[in-house]
């Protein structure tokens, strides 16, 4: 993606002056008495020999008296693509060019005649004093596997602040088999998430796209290379429990695949509250060992315990985890740690039919769950949601 084209001032005027030799020449007339063409100019921004050009910057080549034939503005590692104009007389281009990187520009025009000019300038970029790079990207095979919820954020962590957040973002491209509205959302300097406006449609592949290297993060810092993810949306789980009713309820596709018994936070200390919101799955955990919150060895309330077939919800904490220990008072009322717990079978039901991703709803406590506590991104409303976006909205690219 580029921003508005510098310079575009400054080629206008260069267009009334020829970067051939300089002369002025005037045409002999033919044995008709035709008066010859004179050869096309061709003009470039930047200007030739400039330095210190932004990496962003738009290359401009231009021709007057006629048609540009070939454009082509190479560096040492790379070539700048870009487009021509429908009547063929100005060429830009599309790409980030490299930081501390000269490039030589070559451009050919002809005449109405068919006589070429070729004209050759150069320009170097800023230097980069210090690179950024993406340190984790998500969803991936490892952490999240490549099939997920239709509530899977796509998450990006950078290396290096950012401060030039816009220039960033519009070079975070993605592609989808079907089409999604979506935005980024910047939670700090070095993470920026995306999300759809409502959850993704089931069954749909999506590829992104950063296409960073050379891109300006900030002052006197650069991208140093692109990366992509590619991953697939699976069905539409979607699982809605209540600590009034103390039961979940489990859709695919809409239609109910199973009823179970639960029972949530028994509150009374504010950590106690199981918290409210749309959490999503982020982990599936064979066995966890669980520790009281901000309780010591030897304290009052201290615990620690071995808890099979978990699946975290929040950073807080909270998982959906078997408790046979509390299976009398499932379905019926409230006595965890603010965990949901249910059966070692409905355990085992729900670790395995859970992809990373997958919304977990839960209600009827006084206690929300924050926007920023595990991936509570659906807790901000789409109003809220685009106050931290660079670019706002758009519609994704087809795959």
């Amino acid at each position: 993606m580029r921003g508005s084209i510098p310079g575009a001032g400054l080629l206008a005027l260069l267009l009334v002056a020829s970067c051939s030799d300089g002369s002025t020449t005037t045409a002999a007339r033919g044995p008709a008495g035709a008066v010859p063409h004179a050869d096309a100019a061709v003009s470039v921004v930047p200007l030739d020999r400039a330095g210190n050009v932004p990496t962003h910057a738009t290359v401009l080549v231009a021709a007057s008296g006629g048609t540009l034939r070939s454009v082509t503005v190479k560096g040492p590692r790379n070539t700048l693509t870009g487009v021509l104009s429908a009547d063929g007389t100005q060429w830009h281009s599309q790409d980030t060019a490299l930081p501390g990187t000269t490039y030589e520009v070559t451009a050919v025009a002809v005449n109405p005649e068919g006589k070429s000019t070729e004209t050759r300038t150069s320009f170097s970029t800023v230097k980069a004093a210090k690179t950024f790079e993406i340190k984790e990207f998500l969803p991936d095979k490892e952490l999240t596997g490549l099939t997920v919820g239709v509530g899977m954020p796509v998450m990006i962590t950078f290396d290096q602040p950012i401060t030039d957040r816009v220039e960033v973002e519009r070079n975070l491209t993605i592609r989808t088999s079907k089409p999604v509205l979506g935005a980024w959302h910047w939670f700090d300097d070095k993470t920026v998430h995306f999300r759809p406006k409502t959850f993704w449609p089931a069954n749909t592949t999506v590829r992104v796209d950063a296409d960073l290297e050379g891109v300006r993060g900030g002052r006197g810092v650069y991208g140093k290379r692109d990366q992509s993810i590619r991953f697939r949306v699976g069905r539409s789980q979607i699982t809605r429990g209540s600590t009034l009713t103390h039961h979940l309820t489990v859709r695919r596709n809409g239609k109910v695949v199973r009823q179970i018994p639960m029972s949530a936070g028994q509150g009374g200390v504010w950590k106690y509250h199981t918290t409210s919101g749309v959490h999503l799955a982020m982990s599936r955990e064979p066995v966890t060992v669980m520790t009281s919150p901000g309780i010591g060895p030897g304290s009052p309330g201290y615990y620690q315990m071995t808890v099979y077939n978990t699946v975290r919800i929040s950073n807080s904490g909270e998982y959906v985890h078997s408790a046979p220990w509390s299976v009398g008072s499932q379905g019926y009322s409230n006595v965890s740690h603010g965990c949901v717990n249910i059966s070692p079978a409905n355990a085992a039901w729900f670790i395995d039919n859970t992809l990373i991703g997958d919304p977990i709803i839960i209600t009827g406590t006084p206690r929300q769950l924050e926007p920023t506590n595990g991936w509570g991104h659906w807790q901000e409303d789409w109003r809220q949601w685009l106050k931290w976006s660079s670019v706002k909205y758009f519609t994704t690219d087809s795959l």
